[in-house]
């Protein structure tokens, strides 16, 4: 067996084959890591952009029961109303629903439409509502 004599401080050149990654494959693995780091940012900031969205629409909800619960029957001039609270704009308005029932016991409706916006980025978050609700009885006496 014969051995190699090398001299003292000199390193052993590296064989004829690969050794390491190329520029080339360098800049490919950045190159996708760059594009799915892009792709999750946009996934995530969605993500939360929901969130928001849903945030604030369950407060509109919030809003429109608290005003319905704010009233039992409608006068008879209707009820026209409007306001801001907490960014939300909201507004109310009544109208005469016909119901084709005439008597004395027929108990007059009114259409309450509730529409409440917020802004949102780019955009603007609304929430509209309907329902119906009494007319206020007439006081004993009352021409209507």
């Amino acid at each position: 067996m014969t051995r190699v004599h090398r001299p003292p401080g000199r390193l052993a050149r590296p064989s004829r084959g690969q050794t390491g990654f190329s520029l080339l494959e360098i800049l490919v693995a950045f190159s996708i890591m760059a594009i799915s780091l892009g792709l999750l940012y946009r996934v995530s900031g969605g993500s939360v952009r929901n969130v928001s969205d849903i945030h604030q629409h369950q407060q509109a909800t919030w809003l429109a029961e608290s005003l319905l619960a704010s009233r039992q029957v409608v006068r008879a001039d209707g009820w026209n109303e409007s306001g801001e609270s907490n960014g939300l704009r909201w507004q109310v308005r009544s109208n005469p629903y016909p119901t084709g029932l005439n008597g004395p016991k027929a108990i007059p409706l009114h259409e309450i439409q509730i529409e409440i916006t917020w802004p949102l980025v780019g955009r603007t978050g609304r929430l509209e509502a309907a329902t119906l609700l009494p007319e206020q009885k007439a006081p004993p006496g009352a021409v209507r």
